[in-house]
């Protein structure tokens, strides 16, 4: 038996939904376990492609069992939209999937804020996907969630619809100056039921399950969105997302014991990017940072929005090891490195006041002014995309990775070569 944590090491679209894929041929189990539909894994292998918002990309595979835990935000119309189109691409969910009775719900309400919060802030936007992820998890916190157990067709849940409905519409209209129309309690209530009744046949107590599938010996692989940096905790506060994304948040958001995990592996691109808004010290402005957007496609499979890009940031790596217990690193878009002639790693930061940090620091104010110390090692300017043979890769491709571990103080287990399954160089395995 052996369970795995995969967890992204940056600020998120590392490649997760590809090495889970991958490792998912191994795993009797994948477990989704925080987040919402602002997530996006996207996998290709033969001639086709998957976008998964909140579907584990386990379930791609016929054998493997695909959990929506407890720690995330569901929306079930976005879900069952997600459902239904792997069933026009042959995948069918039935059998396969399984939702945790225990998840909440995002309510329409909870996007109608989302976006009138976002309006209200102005020029001090977070940068959210206005999806009603952080305002579901803020009536979470506030215990007025609604969750999948909850539901039921009798008057005393009514009544809470009826007090919900009422206190988000009075917030909307008082509070955020809404104009557009208000939210009716009885078509929300029957809206939840209809889905709610959709959904039933994979709502289930999801955290015995896993406990029955690790106790029969089964691999369960336990799968993160976003990245370490967009933490409600570790993260660059405030420009984070509304759920803990480190490696800790698996055991929590999916009601296992920590003794149960047996190896942390993070997700990391050979290079940095960033979605949104906040500090992203290795960001590139030049003709570098445009050719690292268009070599690496570099867009959101959510939102579509493009992504910032910059060399990559030992100092964040660093951090990410520590506050996850990282034991094995996956470098992703080797590949999207290949035409340079020069590659820079930060190693350190400086501040206007000439203090060097080796790690991302936590204040706000600090992260807004860190200049990039790097450390240029050369490219390889020749292919290695496509290659499964690690002693095939580029001479210098190699130094460029072991560089890189010498940094870090981590082994790589995965480089990923290219985008579709196949293109994948596996020098360890996990279980």
């Amino acid at each position: 038996m052996s369970n795995v944590v995969i967890i992204g090491s940056q600020w998120g679209d590392e490649g997760k939904g590809k090495i889970v894929d991958l490792l998912s041929q191994q795993a009797g189990m994948i477990v989704r376990f925080q987040g919402g539909n602002n997530a996006g894994h996207t996998v290709m292998f033969g001639d086709k492609t998957y976008i998964l918002h909140l579907v584990p990309s386990g379930i791609l595979r016929d054998d493997t069992k695909s959990v929506i835990g407890n720690g995330l935000v569901v929306d079930p119309g976005e879900l069952l939209k997600e459902i239904n189109g792997l069933k026009k691409m042959g995948i069918e969910c039935r059998g396969k999937l399984f939702i945790s009775d225990a998840a909440n719900v995002i309510m329409p309400y909870h996007k109608l804020l989302d976006g009138a919060r976002e309006d209200r802030l102005k020029g001090n936007k977070i940068g959210t996907t206005g999806r009603g992820i952080g305002p579901a998890y803020e009536d979470k916190v506030g215990r007025s969630g609604v969750r999948f157990a909850d539901i039921e067709n009798n008057s005393v849940f009514k009544e809470k619809i009826d007090l919900f409905v009422d206190d988000k519409n009075k917030i909307l209209k008082f509070v955020y100056d809404y104009n557009g129309p208000l939210l009716e309690a009885d078509q929300v209530f029957e809206e939840l039921n209809q889905l709610n009744l959709d959904l039933a046949p994979y709502i289930c107590d999801t955290s015995e399950l896993i406990a029955e599938e690790i106790k029969q010996g089964g691999h369960v692989l336990f799968e993160g969105a976003q990245g370490t940096f967009l933490d409600i905790d570790h993260g660059t506060y405030p420009y984070v997302t509304s759920s803990n994304t480190v490696a800790g948040g698996a055991c929590s958001g999916s009601g296992v014991g920590p003794t149960k995990i047996d190896r942390i592996c993070g997700i990391v691109k050979a290079y940095t990017t960033r979605v949104g808004e906040g500090p992203f010290p290795t960001e590139l402005f030049d003709d570098t940072g445009k050719f690292l957007a268009k070599e690496g496609h570099e867009f959101g499979a959510t939102t579509g929005r493009p992504r910032r890009c910059g060399w990559f940031d030992a100092c964040m790596l660093k951090k990410a090891i520590r506050v996850n217990g990282i034991t094995d690193l996956a470098i992703t878009k080797l590949d999207v490195l290949d035409k340079l002639e020069t590659i820079k790693i930060c190693t350190a930061y400086q501040d206007k006041q000439g203090n060097t940090y080796t790690t991302i620091p936590s204040k706000q104010s600090i992260q807004k002014e860190l200049t990039p110390v790097y450390e240029e090692v050369p490219g390889w300017q020749s292919q290695s995309s496509g290659l499964t043979d690690y002693e095939e890769l580029p001479e210098n491709a190699k130094k460029y990775i072991a560089r890189l571990e010498e940094i870090l103080g981590v082994q790589t287990c995965i480089v990923s070569t290219g985008p579709k399954r196949e293109e994948t160089i596996v020098r360890k395995d996990l279980f």
